[in-house]
């Protein structure tokens, strides 16, 4: 049985509109491939991120996504792969920056139904995961960009994950480029980290 749809009192954590979902699938060749190019000194082990919106008792999450785009799903939709369970961590941005939230809601909200970027280049059209997240809050300035890169830290070589991808699109891997990814968002000094979101199931 996957995550509850509704209900926020559910989990362990009681979610509110604006968190951030940082996941970790640990499975997948390009999912590997983004984790092992985009580690921080904080060592988090990241390949996706979504928004967190309440309505009523109802939790959505808005992402952008392969072959989804730019969506509103359940919680429990969101947090299911077909892989199995998919591990997030909610992050949540500091008391003085919590009044960017209502504006980057409107906004992400605008942003649903666009395609998923699959150059992770930020001219092309729509969005991947943490540039639809950069992107609700630049108004605020709550993330940065940084030049990517998709070297592995120990050689100095483009993952091969990377150089298939970018082979079947028919572009150079754009290294060196602005762009962001979910463990550089995760780093930002403006977010706190609230904890590994569970279920609690309730004893019969």
């Amino acid at each position: 049985m996957g995550l509850a749809q509704s209900n926020p009192d559910r989990y362990n954590i009681h979610l509110q509109t604006g968190d951030l979902l940082f996941c970790a699938s640990g499975s997948g060749e390009l999912s590997k491939a983004i984790d092992q190019a985009t580690q921080t000194a904080n060592q988090t082990h990241f390949d996706h991120v979504g928004i967190v919106e309440i309505d009523k008792d109802t939790i959505w999450v808005m992402n952008a996504a392969p072959k989804k785009g730019v969506c509103r799903e359940f919680i429990g939709q969101f947090m299911t792969s077909d892989h199995g369970q998919i591990i997030a961590t909610v992050y949540r941005l500091r008391t003085d920056y919590q009044k960017a939230i209502p504006k980057a809601m409107i906004k992400a909200g605008k942003f649903l139904g666009q395609t998923y970027n699959y150059t992770y280049t930020l001219h092309e059209k729509g969005f991947y995961c943490s540039q639809f997240v950069y992107e609700v809050f630049a108004d605020d300035s709550i993330f940065t960009l940084n030049p990517m890169t998709f070297k592995n830290p120990e050689t100095g070589k483009i993952l091969p994950g990377w150089i298939k991808h970018y082979q079947k699109l028919g572009i150079p891997v754009p290294e060196g480029e602005l762009g962001c990814n979910p463990n550089g968002l995760a780093s930002s000094p403006k977010l706190e980290i609230i904890g590994v979101l569970k279920l609690i199931r309730k004893s019969k």
